[in-house]
């Protein structure tokens, strides 16, 4: 039995900055109820976006669109476990086990699953669509992985150079959007899933340093940054991902993207007080400390829980309004609560996947293994983001940078790196 949820509420040190962790939660809750808000599920089984039924919502993504703060909080977490484990491959082993094992196990049994619907013929339909869209924010865990493989030299440049090495960031990811645009420079954007992210996550680093001290004029800056962007320039008004569009703040991330994270990261600064005063309450404490030990397994599986509850109404006979009309707007309550305590019943089921194995000496001296085992992680993750679970046995591939992927290649190198990250981490590992 692991120490329960109340008992490490109980043992939480009076220095734990306790608001990072609220924020954790907070944002990752918000992504959830989004994806559950945005998908618009027809009668014959096809799934929309409510934004492209509704443009006047997209507004509503400068305030939900939170996975800015998640990077911002990211950042503040690894900077100091990385001065807390100065050895790269016990570090990144540390960081990864709760992120890679819970994804490995969701793999695991959708990879099963998308060969059972294929074998019996049944992959057409609503079932056709979950087997691609449930890998998709698998992209996070893969951005995520990249995060912690750079962490120790932008750790470095931070301490050198301090707002510097943001501004360097920034530059760069506006030197990106420049060619994109205005020399059309091809293939280009793609870097900005370095620049931009790495940008939001240089800001945690700032802040686990004191160094974000008026944060009102970070986000003056940054909501001014992204309305100019929008208004003049070729970006959209949506902060994630359109169907059709031919610009998307998200994919790749644009510098407007990067002007709404700095408008995030202030917002949710000067909201640190009463932020800490609400999660200093014991009761609110636990509450935080269960549901941070159960973030990344309810993530991993809340577009299934939500595409459950569709199929489950589809095949009962239930009635889908079409989206956006009040019928539709009556009904999401009900679809809210049925996909909430089916996420609750997975969770159940694959929680253990996210406990951390037991502590060990941070004695692991691996470190070019470890490189090279987040590196396939990396791309074997956001591979199989891209390409899904559908057509395993057609040999369905996508396209990921110059090379293309499919599903078990994908999960291949996801596996491989995870172990030998596990294995360069381990007390006693040589290089």
């Amino acid at each position: 039995m692991g120490i329960s949820a109340r008992e490490l509420a109980a043992a939480t040190p009076a220095t734990r900055d306790r608001y990072v962790d609220l924020l954790r939660v907070a944002s990752l809750g918000v992504v959830v109820l989004g994806h559950w808000l945005m998908a618009a599920v027809t009668a014959d089984g096809r799934v929309g976006n409510l934004l492209a039924v509704v443009p006047e919502l997209q507004i509503a993504t400068w305030a939900l669109q939170v996975m800015p703060v998640f990077f911002f909080v990211g950042g503040f977490s690894h900077a100091l476990a990385r001065r807390s484990r100065p050895q790269y491959a016990a570090f990144l082993r540390a960081r990864l086990q709760r992120l890679l094992r819970p994804t490995m196990a969701f793999t695991g049994v959708w990879g099963a699953v998308a060969l059972v619907v294929q074998l019996l013929g049944e992959d057409g339909g609503l079932a056709g669509v979950a087997l691609r869209l449930v890998a998709q924010p698998l992209w996070f865990v893969g951005i995520y992985l990249a995060m912690v493989a750079f962490t120790p030299p932008l750790l470095k440049l931070h301490e050198r150079y301090g707002w510097g090495a943001f501004g360097a960031l920034v530059g760069a990811a506006a030197a990106v959007d420049v060619l994109r645009f205005a020399a059309d420079v091809p293939y280009v954007e793609f870097l900005n899933f370095a620049f931009v992210w790495l940008a939001v996550h240089q800001l945690g680093f700032l802040r686990a340093d004191g160094m974000i001290r008026v944060p009102l004029v970070l986000a003056a800056a940054g909501l001014a940054g992204a309305g100019l962007l929008v208004a003049l320039g070729p970006y959209p008004l949506s902060m994630v991902g359109m169907p059709g569009e031919k610009v998307s703040n998200m994919a790749p991330p644009t510098l407007a993207l990067l002007c709404h994270g700095l408008w995030l990261v202030g917002a949710v600064e000067l909201l640190k007080g009463p932020g800490t005063r609400l999660v200093a309450r014991a009761g609110v404490w636990h509450k935080v400390v269960a549901a941070n030990g159960i973030a990344m397994t309810a993530f991993l599986w809340h577009l299934t829980a939500m595409l459950g509850v569709y199929g489950a109404m589809l095949a009962l006979g239930v009635e889908l309004p079409a989206p956006a009309t009040a019928a539709w707007w009556a009904q999401v309550p009900v679809r809210f609560a049925a996909a909430a305590l089916l996420t609750a019943a997975l969770v159940a089921a694959f929680r253990r996947f996210e406990r951390p194995a037991p502590a060990a000496p941070a004695t692991g001296s691996g470190g070019p293994a470890a490189a090279l085992g987040i590196t396939l992680a990396l791309f074997g993750v956001l591979g199989l983001s891209m390409v899904g679970f559908g057509g395993l046995l057609e040999g369905r591939t996508a396209l990921l940078i110059a090379v293309h992927v499919s599903a078990p290649a994908a999960v291949g190198m996801a596996l491989a790196g995870w172990l030998l990250v596990e294995r360069a981490g381990r007390p006693g590992a040589r290089a």
